[in-house]
């Protein structure tokens, strides 16, 4: 894992331009007493729609401890990763709690105010799977990646990621399949070869789906640090402000590392490493 201080970070993606009124989003929150967060409902542990159809997960708990904490109500949405991604909410939602990694090209519309998590991308195949040992083996391999995550900038070779140091990309010509990152994993488990080669995703995902059953395996080294933030649309200081106030504070009271041990087993908060 390589976590970098908030404040640095927040500070240089803080430079792109603002849009909004300042402390209108803190305002909305508090009046309404309603926090509005957005998430995707397909990537577990981290959020998923449990036996009962209801949202469920590592981001889940997390944004309701900070609802907890403003003393509101949190509903949670799932617009889909696209509009998330392309800010500009115009006052639908208040938050993303929701495993985004902050790039330079997500920082030109969202503020990225604080890191929650840390945990790195790797290359996942089939357990039968023997031509393909690293990430330099999916040359010509048709590799899984969700739409519009990092995951598939990773393949494109375009992700930056501000803070972080430059990522490699030792490998040449893959073939993405960029779709619904459980649907990914369901095609890797029917063989080796059969609809997939290999997904690029989450550890804590593909030990999810591994410990689950899944006949999967994680192979060679991990591929980039991933850094979670939570962003918010632009441009309300003091929104941004009283988020970090309440993350930091969940983080040393050690509600963050109780649910991260609750939904992965291990503390993936910690930001002193």
């Amino acid at each position: 894992m390589n976590f970098r201080p908030a404040l640095a970070l927040a500070a240089t993606l803080l430079l792109a331009p603002n849009f909004a009124h300042a402390g209108e989003t803190l305002d909305r929150v508090l009046s309404t007493k309603v926090l509005n967060n957005v998430v995707v409902d397909d990537y577990p542990p981290f959020t998923f729609l449990d036996k009962d159809n209801n949202l469920a997960g590592f981001d889940i708990d997390v944004a309701q401890a900070v609802a907890d904490k403003l003393g509101v109500k949190v509903v949670n949405s799932v617009p889909g990763w696209e509009v998330i991604t392309a800010g500009r909410w115009a006052g639908r939602w208040d938050i993303c709690i929701c495993s985004i990694t902050p790039t330079t090209d997500r920082a030109t519309v969202l503020d990225f105010i604080v890191q929650y998590y840390s945990s790195p991308a790797v290359l996942v195949v089939n357990k039968d799977e023997t031509a393909i040992q690293s990430i330099k083996d999916i040359s010509g391999k048709r590799v899984g990646v969700g739409s519009g995550s990092s995951y598939e900038a990773y393949l494109d070779k375009t992700i930056v990621i501000p803070g972080e140091k430059a990522i490699a990309f030792p490998f040449e010509h893959p073939v993405k399949v960029p779709t619904d990152e459980t649907i990914n994993f369901q095609n890797l488990a029917l063989g080796a070869g059969v609809r997939l080669d290999a997904i690029v995703a989450n550890i804590a995902t593909a030990k999810g789906h591994i410990d689950a059953g899944s006949p999967l395996k994680v192979v060679g080294e991990p591929l980039f640090g991933e850094p979670n933030w939570i962003a918010v649309d632009k441009g309300d200081a003091e929104w941004n402000a009283k988020v970090v106030e309440i993350i930091e504070g969940l983080r040393a009271d050690g509600t963050l590392k109780a649910i991260s041990e609750k939904w992965l087993g291990t503390d993936i908060t910690r930001n002193d490493v």
